[in-house]
């Protein structure tokens, strides 16, 4: 039986979101998994090749995922609104795939600023809450300025960070610095890639979120 593909236009609070669901090949679903895309003023969308592997790493592992452009982005309406927007466009696209299937139990994932917006929304979710949390590329910035990661430390679901051991905007020292306040349980996977976008490791980050507990 061919797995579904489905293509959707959400409706949200700036207009309609653009969105892709895909099931596992070769099982049917035993989780559901909203995967939030990079910077929409830096050329990111659903289709970014870390977005498709984590995708990807989430079917194999038995997730039905939802895939979907922010506001403003290819053809989801409104305008980008520095991630206050885009976390209402990521709670509309959820409830959508909760809608769908809502006997699974869900995760919520992101690369770079969509891990941002995993983490504010599946932080901040009301019950029933994500059952994990899959912050990739997670950009502490240049500097880590104490509180400016407080929220994290009262936020006690499963946090499964993934980084690239190079990456720009979550230099190693730093990253770790803000890790080590946040809030049990959570974990952290290095992967030896050239940069934030996993350069040389796109198979070793998919691998790696098949790969993640539950």
């Amino acid at each position: 039986m061919p797995r579904r593909i489905e293509s959707h236009f959400i409706p949200g609070p700036a207009g309609r979101i653009e969105a892709l669901l895909e099931e596992p090949e070769e099982t049917d679903p035993t989780e559901a998994a909203l995967v939030c895309h990079p910077h929409p003023l830096h050329g990111g969308t659903m289709h970014n090749k870390v977005v498709y592997r984590m995708a990807r790493g989430l079917r194999k592992s038995g997730s039905v995922v939802l895939r979907f452009n922010f506001r403003g982005v290819n053809l989801s309406e409104g305008e980008h609104d520095n991630g206050r927007g885009e976390v209402d466009d990521a709670w509309a696209a959820l409830q959508f795939l909760r809608e769908r299937y809502p006997t699974l139990p869900y995760a919520m994932a992101g690369f770079s600023f969509g891990s941002r917006v995993a983490l504010r929304l599946g932080c901040a979710a009301p019950a029933p809450r994500p059952g994990r949390i899959i912050p990739v590329g997670f950009p502490t910035g240049s500097l880590y300025t104490p509180g400016h990661y407080d929220y994290f430390k009262e936020c006690e679901l499963p946090k499964h960070f993934i980084l690239s051991t190079n990456d720009q905007f979550a230099p190693r020292a730093v990253f770790e610095k803000a890790y080590e306040t946040f809030a049990e349980p959570k974990s952290l996977k290095l992967i030896e890639a050239q940069d934030h976008f996993f350069a040389g490791a796109l198979d070793e980050l998919e691998a790696a979120i098949a790969a993640l507990p539950r």
